[in-house]
């Protein structure tokens, strides 16, 4: 959808090799489902703090979830929540250079004003805002009736968010009023003033898993999202590209997410992974996070029980356990397969993160996956 405009002002567009954001630091836990200590409380302290340390450090992408009620168990996981658009206004008005997205069920808000909010945000940050579109979503079946409505099926959902970004897009992009006739949305003399400041319009993030949601994502994202594996990560992103080049005339970024737990030893890593998982991890929760999840009636009972260990870890992400030294040698060869950019999260979101500044990113500059970076502003 979106083609090469005007967008300088966005890290998202910039030039490093493996870009990298941080993932859920809008609501309780995190990604973490554990009652290990240090986990993210939904406090405004703790998200402007998690927020300035990313921007001081150059991430690209500050990225939030969008939850409406906890996952059950004894941490009620995800239970606590800030709204992402409102949060992302407020980390824009504090932050100078890291991209601070919003995610949206689509389904939850009309698009005339999404894009009033977008644009908005677009404009506190200095055009530094990209969206996150969520079309379905687990968890968000025992969510929807919160609205009024029951989830949409599977394909519907793709259709329904295909005219909601079209609506958007018009409005971002039309001179003169117009009205929209589609089969979701029959709407009369739209107009929207004043426009984004990038051009055409904000960048799109999407994580679509199915061939329907990956095509979806071809089409739309600039930012789309593989599941990263051992394996088949390259396959992966080169039939990402292959679909949005040739079907759609548009070259795309192919992200992942990760969870990271760095250590001065490899041992050291992988032992606090036992423990925040294995002795302190809330299973229950996790349990309750697959039933919003298709796909996993298939899975043999050790899949399944590494499917919840992973969840537990970080949100199903890819593990980046080990050194410093490690990790960077994983997201080099994760970029070498083809991957641009990588959403991280932690269990203590605060104190991890000030480690992963201090220890890894110099290596990532050694590595020439990014550029130094030098802040302009006070930091936390």
């Amino acid at each position: 959808m979106n083609t090469l405009a005007n967008r300088s002002t966005n890290p998202l567009f910039g030039p490093n090799k493996m870009k990298l954001g941080v993932f859920g630091p809008n609501l309780s836990y995190g990604c973490a489902i554990t009652l290990a200590e240090g986990t993210f409380k939904t406090d405004w302290q703790s998200c402007r703090t998690v927020g300035l340390l990313a921007d001081a450090a150059g991430l690209e992408a500050l990225v939030p979830v969008a939850r409406w009620k906890g996952f059950g168990g004894s941490t009620n996981f995800n239970g606590s929540s800030f709204e992402s658009y409102s949060w992302a206004a407020g980390l824009a008005a504090i932050t100078s250079y890291t991209a601070v997205l919003a995610t949206c069920h689509v389904s939850t808000i009309h698009p005339v004003m999404a894009a009033k909010q977008i644009t908005t945000i677009d404009h506190i940050s200095g055009g530094r805002f990209a969206l996150n579109v969520v079309c379905g979503g687990g968890g968000f079946a025992a969510e929807a009736p919160m609205f009024g409505f029951d989830k949409q099926e599977h394909d519907l959902a793709y259709e329904y968010a295909d005219e909601w970004l079209d609506v958007m897009c018009r409005l971002w992009t039309a001179d003169e009023p117009f009205d929209y006739e589609g089969g979701f949305f029959k709407l009369r003399s739209l107009y929207q003033e004043p426009k984004p400041v990038q051009r055409p319009y904000p960048g799109i993030m999407n994580a679509g898993g199915s061939t329907v949601g990956q095509r979806f994502a071809a089409k739309h994202s600039d930012m789309a999202f593989v599941r990263l594996s051992k394996g088949e990560v390259k396959e992966q992103v080169d039939q990402f590209r292959r679909v949005a080049r040739e079907e759609f005339g548009r070259e795309i970024q192919v992200w992942g997410n990760a969870y990271v737990v760095c250590r001065p030893t490899e041992k050291e890593a992988r032992d606090y992974l036992h423990y925040y998982v294995v002795e302190k991890g809330d299973w229950e929760a996790a349990q309750n996070v697959t039933r919003g999840m298709g796909g996993v009636q298939g899975l043999s009972p050790e899949a399944f029980e590494d499917l919840k260990f992973q969840l537990i870890a970080g949100w199903g992400g890819y593990p980046l356990v080990g050194t410093a030294e490690q990790i960077t040698s994983e997201l080099k060869r994760l970029s070498s397969l083809g991957i641009d950019g990588c959403l991280l999260n932690w269990v203590n979101y605060e104190a991890e993160l000030r480690q992963w500044n201090e220890e890894v990113m110099p290596l990532l500059e050694q590595a020439g996956l990014r550029r130094p970076f030098k802040h302009t502003s006070q930091a936390a």
